[in-house]
């Protein structure tokens, strides 16, 4: 019991980013990427290192698009001279957020869970 807790703990912040980045995607009318969000999400139930490795470069690929979201806006509220430094520390928070629940596969109990565990 103790140790699905964990992992449950542990896959936590790897779902919130990926539902972050599927709103992202369907507030921009982009529904093909939106329904790979979801595949991912699908596909963390099952206990394969292709799951993890496709997960964890999904995340990473979020962030890069974080990132490219974070430069578009500043840029623009900048050049019209509105505040941007709320929408910096937003989108950097985010980003932030989204790379480090990559990292969450690096962790035992996810490694074991999907496979990774090398002998």
């Amino acid at each position: 019991m103790k140790k699905n807790l964990i992992i449950f703990l542990l896959l936590l912040p790897i779902v919130l980013s990926v539902l972050a980045i599927g709103a992202h995607f369907f507030r921009s009318g982009n529904h093909v990427v939106l329904l790979l969000c979801f595949n991912v999400l699908f596909c963390l139930f099952f206990r394969h290192p292709l799951v993890a490795r496709g997960t964890q470069l999904a995340l990473i690929l979020a962030t890069v698009e974080w990132i490219r979201t974070l430069v578009i806006l500043v840029t623009d509220r900048a050049d019209h001279g509105e505040d941007w430094v709320r929408v910096a520390f937003i989108l950097g928070g985010v980003s932030l957020f989204t790379i480090a629940s990559s990292c969450l596969f690096m962790t035992k109990h996810l490694r074991e869970r999907y496979g990774l565990i090398r002998n």
